[in-house]
């Protein structure tokens, strides 16, 4: 275990441009009002991208403890730490993979984290040196796997499944995200990205489908804002999703008495 932490859970996906980081942030917000500790890990080296999701300003830095520890940043209620509080978010980190895989470790293991529940970790995408370094070196509770519908996005979210299963890492559950559009002005919905792929890949490899997300302007504007729909939009049917996805995971990784089925959205 690492000092502070009680579970971990890695939100992955294995292609980018799914919305890992939204579902990432929605979900440990989610956590945190279901009334845990939470932390979230930014390991997206290359392209940090929780210090904007959590209206964290740019500049924001950490507080370092004895020039060899850090404490991190409280947003929303909970507690994060990502590459984007050491530079300048517009400098390129130009580093091969041994360089990544140590800042990653040096984010996680000189972070002060102050008695977690959870420490959710947002993977970079891909199957590449920070997700060999999690296996290898971090006592990961379990897995979340972001995908879309769509088919090319499905095949690599089956390498992401079939990734952590060879590191002998519980895969919890299946987020389906972008599943359905509703039209804000007619209300007519459609599958653009396909439909039904999520439960498949579920099926497929017997885990569970913990919730499905719909693609909705306001989930991406809240996202960019600074307030995830979890805290700009708390009694919402999204944040309602989010909530149940985080009590599936919270049972699936501790035995809590608290899943329940597979949660779609309604207009």
């Amino acid at each position: 275990m690492i000092e502070g932490i009680k579970h971990i859970v890695a939100v992955a996906s294995g292609k980018g441009g799914v919305g890992k980081s939204t579902v990432a942030a929605n979900l440990a917000l989610a956590m945190a009002a279901e009334g845990y500790r939470v932390g979230l890990l930014d390991a997206d080296i290359y392209g940090p991208s929780q210090a904007r999701m959590l209206g964290l300003a740019e500049g924001t830095r950490p507080e370092v403890i004895d020039d060899k520890s850090m404490k991190p940043v409280m947003a929303h209620g909970i507690q994060a730490m990502s590459m984007a509080f050491m530079v300048d978010i517009s400098q390129p980190m130009v580093w091969r993979g041994p360089m990544v895989s140590g800042a990653f470790q040096q984010l996680l293991n000189q972070t002060l984290w102050d008695d977690l529940d959870f420490l959710f970790i947002d993977m970079p995408p891909g199957t590449g040196d920070i997700q060999l370094t999690l296996a290898q070196k971090v006592p990961v509770d379990g897995a979340v796997i972001v995908t879309t519908p769509q088919d090319i996005a499905l095949l690599d979210a089956q390498k992401g499944i079939e990734m952590f299963r060879k590191v002998n890492v519980p895969v919890l559950g299946v987020v389906e995200n972008m599943s359905l559009h509703v039209c804000s002005n007619c209300g007519h919905s459609e599958p653009i990205f396909g439909e039904g792929g999520g439960e498949r890949i579920a099926e497929q490899y017997q885990t569970t489908l913990l919730g499905q997300l719909p693609l909705k302007l306001s989930i991406r504007e809240q996202a960019d804002g600074g307030k995830p729909s979890v805290v700009a939009e708390p009694q919402g049917q999204v944040a309602e999703t989010f909530r149940q996805v985080a009590r599936a995971v919270a049972s699936g990784v501790v035995g809590q008495d608290t899943s329940g089925p597979s949660i779609s959205f309604s207009d």
